[in-house]
This record gives structure tokens, sequence and C-alpha cells, in this order.
């Protein structure tokens, strides 16, 4: 892993941080696969698509 000034990647310690959490129970569990899918949802939205980069913006 590469560091950048001394400390770990923000993005992949947050990732850590989400797999190291147990459900307590169905519901919990339910919500924490909730945030993941709604992360990856928005990820999706930022980024643009490839036609978008044809087109100059001026």
């Amino acid at each position: 892993m590469t560091k950048a000034k001394g400390t770990a990647d923000k993005n992949l310690s947050n990732v850590v941080e989400d797999l190291d959490q147990n459900p307590v129970n169905s519901h919990h569990a339910q919500q924490l696969q909730q945030d993941t899918n709604d992360r990856r949802h928005q990820d999706q939205l930022n980024h643009d698509e490839p036609s978008d980069l044809l087109h100059s913006r001026s």
C-alpha cells in the first residue's frame, strides 16, 4: 500500500473500518449492506460517461 505523508490511504482505511464491523442482528446487517449499496450508487453517479469526454466545456 502506498503511503502519502506517512499516513495510510484514507479511502482504503475507511473500507477496512467498514469491513471490521460485526452486525449485531439481521436489521443491523441490512443497514450496513444498504450503506455499502448507497456508496456504490453514489460512486457510479460521480463517474462521467466516456462520451462526456468528447465534448469540451467552454
